[in-house]
């Protein structure tokens, strides 16, 4: 729903990079790529941002 402030397995804080991150692969870059250039190198850290998904306007319609 909303970004992960933290990973949920080690508690890194990955929210700085998320917006970088979804930048660069929405613009064509290899995701995997990407996180090393950010320098996430946890399997966990790299799990939390690469699987996240943005349902938030989803919610948005059943909010009345």
């Amino acid at each position: 729903m909303i970004v992960p402030i933290r990973c949920f397995s080690c508690g890194k804080a990955v929210s700085g990079v998320y917006l970088e991150f979804k930048e660069r692969v929405e613009k064509g870059e290899d995701a995997g790529k990407v996180l090393d250039d950010l320098k996430i190198k946890r399997y966990c850290c790299r799990k939390t941002l690469l699987t996240h998904t943005e349902l938030m306007d989803e919610m948005m319609k059943y909010s009345k």
